[in-house]
């Protein structure tokens, strides 16, 4: 079992910067792959960016590509999502995930194994 926590979301305005955190426990097989999917009201779900265990191989949505960054913390087992120049369509309820592998990050009928609470980003 992996219990995943979030924190960093809030309200920002456009341009602006916020990170996210997500700190996992459990399972080292079900978080062979960390990151984080968003969801705006009305819309389909959508994977932002992931990580492998080990930093190796990393994944970001075109949407987000050159302005957000995934890291990680291997002493913490903390992910990190760094946004910047943050846009209005930016604006969702940011979930942190786990697998064991990142194929639900780019296959749509995949899906991660565990899931964070949600943190809600704003951004006007």
């Amino acid at each position: 079992h992996v219990q995943l926590v979030e924190s960093g979301g809030g309200s920002v305005q456009a341009g602006g910067s916020l990170r996210l955190s997500c700190a996992a426990s459990g399972s080292t097989y079900s978080r062979n792959c960390m990151g984080w999917f968003r969801q705006a009201p009305g819309k389909e779900r959508e994977g932002v960016a992931a990580i492998t265990r080990g930093g190796g191989s990393t994944y970001y949505a075109d949407s987000v590509q050159g302005r957000f960054t995934i890291s990680q913390d291997n002493a913490k087992i903390t992910v990190y999502l760094q946004m910047n120049s943050l846009k209005p369509e930016d604006t969702a309820m940011y979930y942190c995930a786990t697998a064991a592998t990142c194929l639900p990050w780019v296959v749509a009928d995949r899906r991660p194994s565990h899931w964070g609470q949600g943190t809600q980003v704003t951004v006007s």
